[in-house]
């Protein structure tokens, strides 16, 4: 039976952008910012793309905490109470996004014009590729910053990071990571912070030994049977969460709009870069 020639192939743009840390912006993150946009309202854009409220959120916090500038904010007042809204920079990542989606298309196009050049088994090991080289991350915390000091500690480096123009953080890496990452200052890294190692304190007079300690507004509490999951905004925009107990909030008196600080050991912090 001669086999069967193979059939036009069209490949669809549903282009992602991706860091060191997973993906930073989506087809499906780009629907959210521009629902959120139109409506003014996380709820009503989570229900339009579709999302659950939390991964809704968890999206934007993790798109604030990359970008350079926060993409949405929080309002408060009016008649409906307060809502999000998208700000002028949150508006030209949407169409920047667009306009890169369409040449994106584009591209696509002319590579399916030119698929019958090329053997299915050669396909099939380039997707295979693709696959693997796709990398994702646990980390609830994910940050992007420029190394401003590095200490060679021997054995150790430690690594200090500008989040923005009032906070940094520190990192405690091995001397062959450090050589690995090729960090030298200037550089942007990213880093990672599991949400289980971030602890809270409410007290400023209260000395803490973590190196790594960022004040912000409680924002958002998710409860949970016995933990709590706690988010924190910093005046920059960027967020920072902890699982907690309930009893620890209970005892620290953490509620939406409490002012707290979000505190983890610089052997918590992971960095990624960029070859």
């Amino acid at each position: 039976m001669p086999a069967r020639p193979m059939t036009a192939t069209r490949f669809l743009a549903r282009m992602s952008l991706e860091t060191e840390v997973g993906t930073a912006l989506s087809d499906t993150r780009i629907r959210l910012l521009e629902e959120i946009g139109r409506k003014g309202s996380i709820n009503q854009a989570a229900k339009a793309v579709p999302l659950s409220y939390k991964a809704a959120w968890d999206a934007i916090d993790t798109m604030n905490n990359l970008a350079p500038e926060p993409l949405v904010v929080r309002v408060t007042g009016g008649r409906q109470g307060g809502g999000t809204q998208l700000t002028e920079y949150g508006r030209r990542i949407v169409a920047m996004y667009r306009a890169l989606e369409i040449e994106y298309q584009a591209a696509l196009d002319r590579l399916s014009e030119r698929l019958n050049d090329v053997g299915g088994g050669d396909i099939q090991a380039f997707q295979k590729l693709m696959h693997s080289m796709s990398m994702k991350t646990s980390a609830r915390n994910q940050f992007a910053g420029i190394v401003t000091g590095l200490r060679d500690g021997g054995v150790d480096y430690e690594v200090r990071l500008r989040l923005d123009p009032r906070h940094e953080i520190t990192s405690v890496i091995t001397k062959a990571s450090a050589e690995n990452l090729n960090l030298q200052i200037g550089k942007e890294v990213f880093a990672m912070v599991k949400s289980s190692s971030v602890m809270l304190a409410v007290d400023k007079g209260m000395k803490l030994t973590a190196r790594n300690q960022l004040w912000g507004e409680v924002v958002a509490v998710h409860e949970g049977p016995v933990n709590n999951e706690v988010t924190l905004q910093l005046p920059s925009g960027r967020n920072v969460t902890a699982v907690v107990t309930q009893d620890s909030c209970t005892a620290l008196g953490i509620e939406v709009g409490t002012e707290a600080c979000a505190f983890f050991k610089s052997s918590s912090v992971i960095l990624a870069a960029y070859d």
